[in-house]
C-alpha cells in the first residue's frame, strides 16, 4: 500500500511539473507572437515594462543661470559638453582605439593557463582474473602561442586598424564641426527672432501713433471716420505680425536649446543682437579659403583615413598567397595517483608537454585569395575616387558659401540705406499728415514700408553673421581654434 501510494504522490509530481512547463512556455510562445494582423496596434506582453523604463530614463541635466546672459563661445562649449553627438561619436572613437590595441595585441605570444583534475576508475584483466584499478590525475598546463612569421598579414591588420582609429577620430572633430555649426545657426535664429520682435513693438508702436492722430483729427473734424477705421485696422495688423513673430522666438529658443543638448522648455538669456559687431568686409580669399578646407576639413581626413586602411588591407590580402611560422610551447606539471586492487597507492610527478613549429600554407582554395585580393585593391579604388568627390564637393560649398556672404555684406548696405529712407519718408508722411497735407493712405503705406525694412534690416545683419558662420564651417575653421578636448 505504501509502494502504491509513493506512485501516486510521484505521478501528480509530474503532472504539476508537466502543467507549469508547458504554461510556462505557452506564455513565452504568446509573448513572442507577431501581430494577428495589420489594422491594430499591438501591445506585447512585455509593453509596459519598456514603457516604464522609458519613462524612468533619465538625462543629464544642464544648469543655466537665469542671471547671466550667454555669449555664443559660450554656448559651444556647452554644446560641446552636453551635446549626446558628441558623446556617440567620442564612443565610436573608443572603440576603434580598442579594435587597433586588439590588433596590436598580435605582436606579442598568447598564453594560456590551465588546471586539470581528474580520476579514473576501470577493470583491467590479468591471467584469468579483473583488477579493479584507479588513477588520480592532476595537471597544469601553459600553453604559448606566438606567429613568427606571416608575411605582412599582422601588420596589413594592425595598419588597418591603425587608419580606421583614425578615421573614428576625425569623424569624432567632424561631430563637433556640425555642433558647433548647428549651435551658431541656432544661436542666430534667436538673434533674427528677438531683433523681428523689436522691429514688430517698433512698428505696433508707430500704428498705434497713426491710430491716435487719425482719432484726435477725427475729434477735431479734420479726419474722416473711414480714416480711423483704417488706422485701427493697421494696428490690429501689426498686433497680429507681433503675435507671429513671438512665436517664432519660442520656435528659436527651443532650437537653441536642443542644439546644447537639453530640453526646449529650458530658459537661455543670449548676448543680443544690437551687442554684437556685424563686421562689413573680410579679408580671406575664396582661394585661401578652399585651401584651408582641403587641408583641414575632418571629413576628407576621413576619406584619407580610409584609403590607407584599404592599402593596408590589400598588403593583408597578399600575405595569405605566402606561408606562416607559428610556434606552440605547452609545458605541463603532472602528478598522477594510483590504486590497484590488493596493491598499495602509487604516486608520481613530473615535468611534461612539447614545443612544435607549424608551417600552414594554403595550396589551394579555389581562387578565394585572388578574390579578397581583388576586392580590397577595388576598396582602395573606391576611396581614392570618393576623395576626389569629397574635394570637389568640399571647394563648391566654400565657393557657395564664400559667395554668400558677400551677398550678405551688399545686402547689409542696402538694407541699412533701406532703413534710414524709409525712417525719414513715414517720420515726414507723419508730419504732413498731422498739417493736414497728405492723407491717411500715405501715412500706413509710409508706416508699412518702414516695418519691412526693420524687419529687412535685422534679416541683413543676422544673415551676415550666418553666413560667416557657414563659411567657417565649410572651411573647418570652426574647430581649429579650439583645443580638443579629451572627452566631450
Amino acid at each position: 500500500m505504501a509502494l502504491v501510494g509513493n506512485l501516486e504522490q510521484a505521478r501528480a509530481v509530474v503532472r504539476a511539473a508537466t502543467v507549469l512547463i508547458l504554461s510556462h512556455g505557452a506564455s513565452l510562445a504568446l509573448a513572442q507572437r507577431a501581430p494577428v494582423s495589420p489594422d491594430h496596434p499591438w501591445h506585447g506582453l512585455g509593453e509596459a515594462r519598456i514603457e516604464a523604463d522609458a519613462r524612468n530614463f533619465t538625462e543629464p541635466g544642464l544648469n543655466f543661470d537665469q542671471e547671466k546672459t550667454y555669449s555664443l563661445p559660450e554656448l559651444i562649449d556647452l554644446a560641446e559638453s552636453h551635446n549626446p553627438e558628441t558623446r556617440v561619436a567620442w564612443e565610436r572613437a573608443r572603440v576603434q582605439a580598442a579594435a587597433w590595441g586588439v590588433a596590436r595585441s598580435e605582436l606579442y605570444p598568447t598564453v594560456a593557463a590551465a588546471a586539470l583534475a581528474g580520476v579514473d576508475r576501470d577493470l583491467a584483466y590479468l591471467a584469468d582474473r579483473f583488477f579493479r584499478h584507479t588513477i588520480g590525475d592532476f595537471q597544469v598546463v601553459l600553453n604559448l602561442n606566438y606567429t613568427i612569421f606571416d608575411f605582412g598579414a599582422r601588420a596589413g591588420r594592425i595598419s588597418a586598424a591603425k587608419a580606421e582609429a583614425l578615421a573614428a577620430n576625425f569623424v569624432f572633430n567632424d561631430t563637433h564641426r556640425s555642433v558647433i555649426y548647428r549651435v551658431e545657426q541656432a544661436y542666430y535664429q534667436l538673434l533674427n527672432a528677438s531683433g523681428q520682435e523689436e522691429a514688430a513693438r517698433a512698428n505696433l508702436s508707430n500704428a498705434q501713433a497713426v491710430r491716435q492722430a487719425a482719432e484726435e483729427r477725427l475729434n477735431h473734424g479734420l479726419a474722416t471716420l473711414p480714416d480711423v477705421l483704417e488706422a485701427r485696422s493697421a494696428t490690429a495688423q501689426a498686433e497680429y505680425e507681433l503675435q507671429a513673430v513671438l512665436g517664432a522666438e519660442e520656435i528659436a529658443r527651443g532650437n537653441l536649446a536642443n542644439a546644447l543638448g537639453t530640453i526646449p522648455q529650458t530658459a537661455i538669456s543670449v548676448q543680443p543682437l544690437r551687442e554684437l559687431t556685424i563686421p562689413s568686409t573680410i579679408d580671406d580669399t575664396v582661394n585661401s579659403a578652399i585651401d584651408r578646407a582641403l587641408a583641414q576639413r575632418p571629413d576628407l581626413l576621413q576619406r584619407v583615413a580610409d584609403v590607407q586602411a584599404a592599402k593596408a588591407r590589400v598588403k593583408e590580402a597578399r600575405a595569405a598567397y605566402y606561408p606562416s611560422l607559428n610556434f606552440t610551447a605547452s609545458p605541463t606539471a603532472e602528478s598522477l595517483y594510483g590504486l590497484q586492487q590488493q596493491l598499495p597507492w602509487g604516486q608520481t610527478a613530473g615535468l611534461a608537454g612539447g614545443m612544435a613549429f607549424t608551417l600552414n600554407w594554403t595550396v589551394f582554395d579555389g581562387r578565394a585569395r585572388k578574390n579578397r585580393l581583388a576586392q580590397a585593391e577595388a576598396n582602395i579604388h573606391e576611396a581614392e575616387a570618393q576623395i576626389h568627390v569629397s574635394r570637389d564637393q568640399i571647394a563648391n560649398e566654400v565657393w557657395a558659401a564664400y559667395s554668400d556672404l558677400h551677398t550678405a555684406f551688399r545686402q547689409r548696405e542696402a538694407a541699412t540705406a533701406l532703413l534710414e529712407a524709409t525712417g525719414r519718408s513715414y517720420d515726414a508722411a507723419l508730419e504732413s499728415y498731422n498739417d493736414g497735407l497728405r492723407n491717411l493712405l500715405d501715412v500706413t503705406a509710409a508706416q508699412r514700408t518702414l516695418a519691412q525694412a526693420r524687419s529687412t534690416d535685422v534679416l541683413a545683419r543676422t544673415q551676415v553673421l550666418t553666413t560667416l558662420a557657414a563659411l567657417a564651417f565649410r572651411a573647418g575653421d570652426s574647430i581649429q581654434s579650439n583645443a580638443m578636448k579629451p572627452r566631450p
